[in-house]
């Protein structure tokens, strides 16, 4: 995993609040906050390292995101 910046661009917003909620509310609640790319991944999903600002991930597994982090 790429290491997580320090990113100005990035909101405010702790990726962790976002574990074990449902992916449909996970996603909106991140746009409320101001996120302006949410990516939605399988836990396993082979992925590129690049980092984009204001980009959240979430690895979600049968609907509730079980993992999210910046980039």
């Amino acid at each position: 995993m790429a290491p997580e910046s320090a990113d100005p661009d990035s909101p405010q917003d702790d990726p962790e609040r976002y574990v074990g909620l449902a992916a449909d509310d996970a996603e909106r609640r991140a746009r409320e906050q101001g996120w302006s790319t949410v990516r939605t991944l399988a836990p396993d999903a082979i992925i590129t390292m690049e980092f984009l600002s204001g980009r959240l991930n979430l690895a979600v597994r049968d609907g509730t995101v079980v993992r999210s982090w910046k980039g």
